[in-house]
């Protein structure tokens, strides 16, 4: 089976045919996301690239476009001094299933 590892933003994802997952918000995501692999694992061998591998693409359906995440909320308060902060937080992402590495 074939693995690769892809970036998206600052983050690297471990994927294989199939897989589905969720990446930051792609504003500019079609129907279809390529990928260039910064490395590909075919059973015992691995190819590391430099730092991309030349001539591997990884394609990605777009499942959801935009998806929000729950709401993170954080507080900040201090007894006896009347400070209370609240903030909230909903992360938005982009869901994606592999379909093929290349």
């Amino acid at each position: 089976m074939k693995k690769a590892i892809i970036q998206s933003g600052s983050i690297q994802y471990l994927v294989s045919k199939g897989d589905t997952i969720e990446v930051e918000l792609l504003k500019d995501a079609g129907k279809t996301v390529s990928f260039v692999p910064l490395m590909v694992i075919e059973g015992d061998t691995a190819v590391v690239g430099t730092p991309e591998v030349a001539g591997s693409k990884v394609t990605a359906k777009v499942i959801e476009p935009d998806v929000k995440k729950d709401k993170v909320t954080s507080i900040r308060f201090k007894a006896k001094k009347r400070v209370n902060k609240k903030r909230g937080h909903r992360q938005r992402k982009t869901q994606l299933e592999i379909t093929t590495i290349s």
